[in-house]
């Protein structure tokens, strides 16, 4: 989908907090003068010196081995062409976070001011002995294709130009794959190609790898198809001139069984595609807009195989796909480069895992219950948590094979938990979340949207098509905070509860029926449906939205007590919970009860348990409890050790599948060595707990809160366990990211209440 950028909230992204994207954090400790004295001086000596007996050393005691270096130009930036190195500097930290997120290698962004090819090759050169790898990115073709080669030659680690070789590795494991399925011979297609620069001539040279032949390939630029009689012809272009009697594109795509378009949008029109071989591979990739339309395309031929760069359509070439795994396997067996075998390797691991039963956390991700390997599914997608675990080792075999890894893995199987342990497999749980509520938006209604941020909120939510937006409050008020916020939120439902007489009428009698053996009178009713708390709660239990969220500007309780005299709690409910998700750089971990038991007793905790390891499955996760206390399976007396002990014995006779263990410390809990050396008899042995259960109200709150300020990790929640209806109330004071979380979980978990 593409999605729509305000100027506004781009420059507020990269402002708020720090500037930039990216921050430099230790490894160590640093919380004494003997760990000053170890880091720096005298301590840092001993290291130097192992690493001057031997060069190698500076794998084992620095950071070189999983450090990347992003470096550009600025000569050809995204669409915005030679903007220059100060202004490439936004794109090369968010290919800094992309390493970090999906392969957890570290990277220092590097700009240079220089455009003289051989100038940029001998600076970039001189920074072999920081880095384990470097990544080129945005430098200008013909000059890039020199850059590269002459540092692969000269160089001693690997350096890759993504832009060259990026999309020509995953449309290239697209092509493998649609061709097997249209059962052609790759030595025997005519390929066309549209655009002649850096990505199109590398992904032109990788098909032929592949095994297209070169007198099968026609390659077109501004000026027609390129061919040996053209004057001042460059050495690249000579290299797929053709002698053929073919001037125009539309005379190349007659009766071509592949067009791969790194070009401009909108270039080819349905008549030429309908001239095209039977089964046609159409991999429009330009972008934000395809060489032609994706509608248009398959409008055009029923027979048609195509891919695009965009994420609304199947097959998505990304190049995010490729190159966080190939450096991560080039870097683990320290590979002196990243030649055409791993290349090779990584593609057709990417096609071979399209062909894999498609796990359920992807299915659920994209909304596709049907995803398998065919005409719209030919390359994995993005969130695929298989992705690491595949291509990495993949690369890393292929250098070994070659002989340009420096560093053999034997055990291929503790490597594989190795990848997954380095990036925390899970850390991308709400993007998972966000992409499976994107798939079927629900209407969510706001109690507050006389806020600004919640108004930024749900102009997210609707661009990006996560939910429906219902606001609720003074009409006049939240149309002058639209138009002083320049926000485009026409089509938005607007709803005044004063105005609504008829609604008013309705809801105040379904909840004088309801609380009429509570103490509630008709008039109490009818007074309190006017509060926008009752009022938007009311249209959830009548169906007239999907879900409710406020909470940002009152009190929990005070919140969470309107939803409770409407909605309720599920059948068979006793309670409601609250549980707080912590995105942590180890995972994510699961809080309860954070928001609403004050001082639960053993059983009403086995409730929390059941309700809490519920909420765990339904992020795809396995729960993995711990019984929080300040004690260790009875070391010391009181109160709660003797409650939690009595929980956990309770909820091992209801809940005989669940992993559950305690009563235990904190650090017990989450501490694999401590538990074997001392409590061998652990179920949270080489599971690692991921659920933890708090003795009391204040326990929780205080853990989640200190971990949110002072622990690095993000907050995700409350999140509202045991309602009848998809209800969630914001913590006090939220953030824009923060409700936009909330607002797709209650999604998703609308979903799952329709289904």
């Amino acid at each position: 989908m593409a999605i729509k950028i305000r100027k506004e909230d781009a420059l507020n992204y990269h402002t708020q907090g720090s500037p930039g994207k990216i921050e430099v954090i230790p490894s160590k400790p640093l919380s004494s003068q003997m760990d000053l004295a170890l880091a720096y001086s005298p301590g840092v000596a001993e290291p130097c010196k192992e690493i001057e007996a031997d060069q190698e050393n500076v794998y084992k005691y620095t950071a070189k081995g999983n450090l990347v270096a992003v470096i550009s130009n600025g000569t050809a930036v995204l669409g915005l062409g030679d903007i220059g190195p100060e202004a490439s500097k936004p794109v090369m930290e968010g290919k800094g976070v992309l390493f970090k997120k999906f392969a957890g290698i570290d990277v220092f962004d590097i700009e240079i001011n220089e455009k003289d090819p051989k100038k940029l090759i001998d600076i970039i050169k001189s920074l072999e002995p920081t880095f384990g790898g470097v990544n080129l990115e945005d430098i200008k073709a013909p000059e890039c294709f020199e850059i590269e080669q002459t540092l692969k030659r000269e160089m001693k680690i690997p350096v890759m130009h993504d832009d060259q070789h990026g999309t020509a590795i995953i449309s290239g494991a697209a092509l493998l794959n649609a061709l097997e399925l249209v059962e052609k011979d790759i030595t025997q297609i005519k390929l066309v190609v549209n655009g002649a620069g850096a990505s199109a001539v590398s992904c032109t040279r990788f098909y032929m790898s592949l095994g297209v032949k070169r007198e099968n390939i026609v390659m077109c630029d501004k000026e027609g198809v390129i061919r040996n009689d053209r004057e001042h012809l460059d050495s690249i272009k000579a290299e797929f001139a053709t002698d053929r009697d073919i001037h125009t594109l539309t005379e190349a795509l007659s009766g071509a069984d592949v067009f791969l378009g790194l070009s401009a949008g909108n270039v080819v029109s349905q008549e030429q595609i309908k001239e095209m071989a039977p089964n046609p591979i159409v991999f429009a990739l330009a972008n934000p807009d395809p060489e032609i339309a994706y509608d248009l395309a398959i409008a055009a031929r029923e027979d048609l195989i195509m891919a695009t760069g965009r994420s609304d359509h199947p097959n998505q070439v990304n190049n995010v796909l490729g190159f966080p795994y190939i450096f991560r396997g080039a870097l683990d067996v320290r590979a002196t480069a990243i030649n055409e075998e791993m290349k090779l390797a990584a593609a057709k691991a990417i096609a071979k895992l399209a062909k894999e039963p498609v796990p359920d956390i992807v299915t659920k991700a994209y909304g596709e219950s049907n995803l398998g390997f065919g005409r719209f599914y030919l390359i994995p997608k993005p969130l695929d948590p298989r992705l690491i675990t595949t291509i990495a080792p993949a690369v890393a075999k292929a250098a070994i094979d070659s002989g340009v890894a420096r560093r053999t893995i034997s055990d291929w199987d503790s490597y594989e938990l190795e990848l997954q342990e380095r990036i925390g497999i899970d850390q991308r749980l709400m993007s998972v979340v966000i992409a499976r509520a994107k798939k079927d938006p629900k209407r969510v209604v706001f109690a507050e949207a006389d806020n600004r941020k919640i108004l930024k909120a749900a102009q997210i939510l609707k661009d990006e098509k996560i939910a429906h937006p219902i606001l609720l409050g003074n009409k006049e008020k939240i149309l002058s905070l639209i138009e002083e916020s320049s926000l485009d939120l026409e089509h938005v439902t607007i709803i005044d509860p004063q105005e609504e007489t008829q609604m008013l009428d309705q809801f105040a009698k379904i909840l004088f029926e309801k609380r009429k053996r509570k103490g509630m009178t008709p008039v109490d009713a009818s007074r309190l449906v006017m509060q926008r708390n009752y009022f938007g709660a009311m249209m959830v239990e009548t169906g007239q939205a999907d879900a409710f969220i406020s909470g940002l500007t009152r009190d929990y309780p005070k919140t969470i007590l309107p939803t409770l005299h409407t909605i309720g709690v599920k059948p068979g409910a006793k309670r409601v919970a609250g549980m707080y998700i912590m995105n942590t750089d180890k995972g994510p971990f699961f809080f309860a009860d954070t928001t609403v038991n004050l001082n639960p007793s053993a059983e009403e905790l086995v409730d929390i348990i059941g309700l809490t390891a519920d909420a765990v499955k339904f992020f795809n996760v396995e729960p993995r409890v711990a019984m929080l206390s300040y004690s260790n399976f009875g070391s010391a007396k009181g109160d709660i050790p003797a409650k939690m002990a009595k929980a956990t014995a309770l909820a091992k006779e209801k809940y005989p599948g669940l992993i559950i263990e305690g009563e235990m410390q904190a650090n017990v809990a989450l501490n694999d060595e401590i538990q074997r050396e001392v409590y061998p008899f652990s179920e949270l042995i080489n599971k690692k707990a991921n659920t933890l259960i708090f003795p009391d109200l204040a326990s929780g709150n205080i853990a989640y809160k200190l971990l949110s300020e002072i622990g690095n990790s993000e907050a995700i929640g409350p999140i509202l366990l045991g309602m009848n209806k998809p209800v969630h109330i914001l913590q006090l004071g939220s953030s824009i990211r923060e409700i936009v979380n909330m607002v797709a979980i209650a999604v998703v978990d609308a979903q799952t209440a329709s289904s």
